[in-house]
């Protein structure tokens, strides 16, 4: 595994921990957006070689699908 995939999976992990432990009181829809941003942006990065365009055009659509993927709970 190269250094760029090792540290991005390294990255990945970290973030979906602390998302995790800070959704306690989101919504499961707020949980998606976040989980899916975070994915994003590793994602993202990788693509793009660590652009910081690349890391936020990731994270902006990974939110995005996160958000319409999941349901509210207060539907």
């Amino acid at each position: 595994m190269t250094t760029t995939l090792r540290g991005a999976a390294i990255a990945l992990a970290m973030s979906t921990v602390l998302a995790l432990s800070g959704c306690s009181g989101m919504s499961r829809q707020e949980k998606g957006t976040t989980l899916g941003a975070a994915a994003g942006g590793v994602a993202g990065a990788v693509i793009s070689g660590g652009g910081a365009l690349g890391t936020l055009g990731g994270a902006a659509v990974g939110g995005l699908i996160g958000h319409e993927v999941t349901e509210d709970d207060k539907k």
